[in-house]
């Protein structure tokens, strides 16, 4: 018998899931670390400092944003991205409650 997603897991394993999902790709990484060095940053910016092309970057924010980890505003004809500090800690709160759990029943092989 199979279940759908949304039955077999929890609410909680499922967002820890998409959000490790959107954190599986180095270009991603590299971007949230682009942002936390900066207050904010246009696309543009971004695109210069990744060895990808602007439509691929744009790709990776989309993906970002898409799940609420970075904001983005309209700027006359530019956006400007920055981190979601909410989502940040959410997700580390998350990662840390995960890993914790695993840690303490690390001692069997």
């Amino acid at each position: 018998m199979t279940y759908s997603k949304a039955t077999a897991f929890t609410a909680e394993e499922q967002q820890l899931a998409t959000l490790a999902k959107a954190l599986s790709h180095p270009a991603r990484i590299a971007i949230i670390k682009l942002l936390a060095q900066q207050k904010t940053c246009i696309s543009g910016d971004i695109a210069q400092d990744l060895p990808l092309s602007r439509t691929t970057v744009s790709q990776h924010l989309q993906e970002l944003k898409a799940i609420g980890l970075i904001k983005g505003e309209i700027d006359g004809l530019k956006v400007c991205y920055c981190l979601n500090p909410e989502m940040m800690k959410q997700g580390k709160t998350q990662f840390d409650a995960l890993f914790t759990l695993a840690l303490k029943s690390c001692d069997c092989c």
